[in-house]
């Protein structure tokens, strides 16, 4: 548990392009009484801070350095190339890396795509993050390359995008330090986004399952006998005997009157 013990709190990372808002929601709704307060990284970045215990968890992008680091997978983002609305991209739904070869695409010293070479033709300079790179596709300098959620980021009117064939994608993982064992908020955060209900949360304690009732007849218990079995056809008490009236037994129905005595 994270904080104090008469005032737990979690402390949530992400980087941009990360929209944490549904899992936060989630968290509230369970844990009203444990604040989680959010804070944006460098996906550079991200890795340091949750080894210096800046945050609990973070949303980060893979690859990482996972030394000290747990993480798990959760999706993978489509890349897209972002361009002006007039470029001839535009006009179309989607682009080979091969079709940008003439181009001048812009590598940003923030890329999160694990290229081994990025397609295009390089800028003189590499621009510092992926912001200032957007700026220079607004100028007609290139085009830039990126996760689909930093194109919507920053997105502008004047620019547009398309998805790219042949190059890396991003994927983003929730990633915490590894310890032994892992916090019970850590827990209760990764049960949260891995979908678990709560009573399936492994930060609580589950509501057992209720035994099913069995019933008297079932599972071999023994039935008492029933009365005037013995004596008639019937086994329910208080039959009608077909020729004897009601209870009757077979040997009482031939018997006439009783014989007075002399």
């Amino acid at each position: 548990m994270t904080g104090s013990e008469e005032s737990p709190s979690f402390r949530l990372a992400y980087v941009p392009g990360v929209t944490p808002s549904k899992w936060v929601r989630i968290w509230n709704e369970r844990l009203p009484d444990v604040p989680l307060t959010l804070s944006t990284v460098t996906a550079a970045e991200a890795p340091d801070v949750l080894r210096g215990r800046g945050a609990d968890a973070g949303f980060v992008r893979l690859p990482i350095d996972r030394t000290d680091l747990s993480a798990i997978p959760l999706y993978t983002e489509t890349t897209v190339v972002v361009v002006p609305k007039d470029h001839l991209v535009a006009a179309v739904e989607e682009v080979s890396a091969e079709e940008l070869a003439d181009e001048i695409v812009l590598h940003p010293l923030d890329d999160t795509l694990d290229w081994e070479r990025p397609p295009g033709r390089p800028a003189l300079e590499r621009p510092a993050t992926t912001e200032d790179a957007i700026e220079l596709v607004a100028a007609g300098v290139g085009l830039l390359v990126v996760p689909q959620s930093l194109a919507r980021l920053y997105h502008r009117k004047d620019l547009t995008y398309r998805t790219i064939t042949g190059v890396p994608e991003s994927r983003v993982a929730l990633s915490w330090p590894e310890e032994e064992p892992t916090p019970d908020l850590v827990e209760e955060f990764i049960g949260i986004v891995r979908g678990r209900t709560v009573n399936s949360s492994r930060g609580r304690t589950p509501t057992p399952p209720q035994p099913k009732q069995k019933r008297s007849d079932k599972g071999g218990a023994q039935r008492k006998p029933a009365a005037g079995k013995a004596g008639g056809k019937s086994g329910k008490p208080g039959a009608k005997n077909p020729r004897g009236g009601s209870g009757a037994t077979k040997g009482a129905s031939k018997r006439g009157k009783p014989r007075r005595r002399p």
